[in-house]
């Protein structure tokens, strides 16, 4: 009987594991067929910490698997999922480099690795930190901000010359501001030096702390511009979201309760879901 027991028990405890790792609340999918001609063959997504499905896993670290690019986890649809619906022969060639904390700068490295993975679809998300520093003065010059994008960019069309690349918007940051500044605990999570350039003293109304907002929402209209430009000078192989990802309207229901300010699954799904109509995949 105690063997019994014990061999139920661990059973039990293998059923929860792989529940909890499948997310519980979405089905396998079934395997694709012959792949539509121009499916890549291996993806690679570039950009920080949005990529990567930081703070997605209910801890403040990444969390690839929930990455609305190349995450391989059952509650995020993301593109490597749909397109391994097409072409079973992707799995396992779905290459993170996302870092968090990256900015404009790393990009060139983050695409150097992609060639070397011989990338033929590739997502850039990139910019967040160049705007979430300590002060106005401290966020990267716009066209210093534009050089490194172009820089980055060029990597990637040398060496891969046939990829396909998807170039998204940032999100509309400020909007966090909007929906969370009266909202104790996103007040609280924000304290702990989140973004500090716009979300530092939250509930403030004094004439400095309006100006610096504004300024801040200005820098990332400015960064969306040249993200759009940047990708029209590299050619026809880049696609620009349009600004689609600025406009999901983030609520605090799709941002993790840790920080207030990173995409949960639900916000990773929503950012998959929107940039994927622009990936030129989607038809």
């Amino acid at each position: 009987m105690p063997g019994r027991w014990t061999t139920a028990v661990v059973s039990l405890l293998a059923l929860v594991a792989l529940a909890c790792d499948a997310g519980g609340d979405a089905a396998p999918r079934p395997p694709g067929g012959t792949p539509p001609p121009g499916s890549p063959k291996v993806v690679a997504a570039l950009g920080d910490s949005i990529t990567t499905g930081f703070g997605s896993c209910l801890v403040l670290t990444s969390c690839e698997r929930n990455s609305w690019s190349t995450g391989d986890g059952l509650r995020v649809d993301s593109h490597y999922r749909r397109l391994l619906d097409r072409n079973p022969g992707l799995r396992g060639k779905a290459h993170n480099h996302a870092r968090p904390g990256a900015r404009a700068a790393a990009l060139a490295g983050q695409a150097e690795a992609a060639v070397r993975d011989r990338a033929d679809y590739v997502t850039v998300l990139i910019g967040a930190n160049d705007a979430c520093r300590g002060s106005i003065d401290a966020m990267t010059p716009v066209a210093e901000f534009r050089a490194e994008v172009d820089r980055g960019l060029r990597v990637l069309r040398e060496g891969r010359p046939k990829a396909r690349v998807l170039v998204v918007s940032l999100p509309n940051l400020y909007r966090l501001w909007e929906v969370g500044h009266d909202d104790s605990r996103a007040v609280r999570a924000w304290r702990r030096g989140v973004c500090p350039a716009l979300l530092a003293e939250a509930t403030s109304t004094a004439p400095a702390d309006r100006t610096r907002r504004a300024a801040f929402r200005e820098r990332v209209a400015g960064y969306n511009s040249q993200l759009a430009a940047a990708c029209r000078a590299y050619g026809s192989r880049c696609r620009y979201d349009g600004g689609a990802t600025h406009r999901i309207r983030f609520d605090l229901d799709l941002v993790n309760p840790l920080d207030y300010f990173h995409p949960n699954t639900a916000g990773q799904s929503r950012l998959a879901e929107v940039t994927w109509r622009s990936s030129g995949y989607a038809d």
